[in-house]
């Protein structure tokens, strides 16, 4: 049984803990007294509990985030109700700022902020020698990367069979958009390159096949960034997939002469525009050069195989839905297989808080703490942008309609935004909800609109260019189960109903993300 019991609760199975894992490759010569034990939201509190008294642990420590801070509370609550004896200790970004008034703070016997790596094996050593700290908040300093112990060897035969692989280069980042908290990690942390690539080598000779990088800027350091796209061109094989996130306006020759020699698929690059708007960018303390942008994601959609999901959000200081608007439509033109359209969330300690006045933010005082409305967008808009913003999601980035996706603007406004934002309005008054839309349904609405599209007023392309496109898009996915609607226009012999054959492979975003889709981290 251990002394020490390391859980969270992630987002959803296929996600695996690096945090917890740092943490225990870290603990030194209490590694043999403590264990691993992961959850996921789904699960019951009351469940959880009794995994973690099973194993009769001396100290619990638990990851708290934005997504399971709820259903972490619920479980801290119960476990100090059953056991009070057992000292709970948290961590994680939730609880590293604006400790004062959480009730999962009150109810813990020790916090420990920002980066707990070396911090939480002290704690633990002094607790086991029967020394208990003065203080219940402890400040962890930022311990300098090349002083960690990598923790890769703890991801499991389990992990490596069906789980995201998260990695990382560095820590920190040096810029100071004031949404982000990695604006208060400053400033950019290497870690060691030979060791870190071997830990890579060890992952791959293990059979992992795809790497999620957590860095918030692998592109800052042109050497470094390199070095690790040489070091998987090099190894390339079948199945193998890399996600990076990048600072969009940071693509120098170098780089872009070896991400244009990997294979299509091979790269995914999380790109954050955030905002066009440069007065919102300056507000925000961001900064961007839009026009380099640009020009980047041009490359990687013209000359590479690269997927670009590109990121901007709604609700930013100032910025209004036509200003939004703008730099949705100019986003959309530069191609990126994904967008996707965030909201913008009040998260702990971030500096966004001193635009709060000026500009009437109100946000809701719950995870995600997402804005509910602006001086320059009022509640029943933001709402509007909500469901545009998932109905986007479930129709463009879906991977499911790549042909029917432009019909929705081509026939009305020609521009993107105003005429998704139709299509929205249209499909919230027509099904009443943006959750637990069927496949074939959302399919057959899109087939509805686009046919009655010009009655209404809305532009549209009619019934034969929207069946077409659709057929097209269902041939894509592998799918060969012809719904009733389209059968008219099937080519002759598909136009009975069949099972679909799960032997085809999946669409590419669900080939990409099978299993993992959820809220981002």
């Amino acid at each position: 049984m251990p002394d020490i019991l390391l859980s969270t609760l992630n987002a959803r199975y296929a996600h695996a803990s690096l945090g917890l894992r740092y943490l225990l490759a870290n603990l030194g010569e209490l590694r043999p007294r403590a264990e691993l034990l992961e959850f996921d939201i789904n699960q019951r509190p009351v469940d959880m509990l009794e995994a973690i008294l099973a194993r009769s642990p001396r100290i619990v420590g638990l990851g708290v985030y934005i997504w399971n801070v709820e259903a972490t509370t619920r479980l801290a609550a119960d476990l100090k109700r059953v056991r009070p004896d057992i000292t709970l200790v948290l961590g994680g970004p939730e609880v590293s700022h604006e400790t004062q008034g959480q009730e999962i703070v009150r109810l813990a016997d020790f916090v420990v902020t920002g980066e707990a790596d070396l911090a939480f094996a002290r704690l633990c050593g002094q607790l086991l020698r029967g020394e208990r700290p003065l203080l219940k908040v402890i400040a962890a300093g930022e311990p300098e990367a090349a002083d960690l112990a990598l923790p890769y060897e703890l991801y499991d035969e389990r992990d490596v069979a069906g789980r995201v692989i998260y990695v990382e280069a560095s820590r920190g980042c040096p810029f100071k958009c004031e949404f982000c908290l990695s604006s208060l990690d400053v400033p950019l942390r290497q870690f060691p390159l030979e060791p870190f690539l071997a830990a890579m080598q060890s992952l791959l000779d293990r059979g992992v096949n795809r790497f999620k990088f957590v860095d918030r800027t692998f592109n800052l350091n042109l050497k470094v960034g390199k070095a690790i796209l040489d070091f998987f061109l090099e190894r390339q094989r079948p199945g193998l997939f890399v996600h990076f996130e990048m600072i969009p306006d940071r693509l120098p020759a170098a780089l872009r002469e070896t991400i244009a020699k990997f294979p299509p698929g091979a790269l995914q690059f999380e790109v954050g525009i955030q905002t066009f708007n440069p007065e919102v960018c300056e507000r925000i303390s961001r900064v961007q050069d839009n026009e380099k942008a640009g020009e980047n994601l041009r490359f990687l959609q013209e000359r590479t195989g690269v997927h670009v999901h590109a990121d901007l959000i709604v609700g930013l200081p100032g910025e209004g839905m036509e200003s939004f608007a703008a730099g949705f439509d100019r986003l959309v033109a530069l191609g990126p297989q994904e967008i996707q359209v965030g909201m913008l969330k009040r998260l702990r300690g971030t500096p966004i808080v001193r635009h709060d006045g000026a500009f009437a933010m109100r946000y809701s005082p719950h995870p995600p703490y997402e804005v509910l409305q602006t001086g320059a967008i009022d509640f029943t808009t933001m709402q509007r942008l909500r469901r545009f913003a998932r109905y986007w999601d479930l129709v463009a980035n879906s991977g499911n309609f790549g042909s029917t996706t432009p019909l929705l603007w081509a026939g009305s406004s020609g521009w993107p935004f105003g005429g998704f934002m139709a299509w929205s309005d249209w499909l919230h008054a027509k099904a009443g909800q943006t959750h637990g839309i069927a496949l074939a349904r959302l399919a057959e609405l899109l087939f509805e609109y686009l046919s009655r599209a010009d009655e209404a007023g809305l532009g549209g392309c009619g019934p034969d260019i929207a069946a077409r496109a659709l057929l097209a898009d269902f041939k894509a996915a592998g799918r060969s189960d012809i719904p009733a609607f389209l059968r008219p226009w099937a080519p002759t012999g598909e136009e009975r109903t069949k099972r679909p054959d799960r032997s085809q492979p999946l669409p590419p975003r669900q080939s990409r993300h099978a299993g993992q889709r959820g809220p981002r981290d």
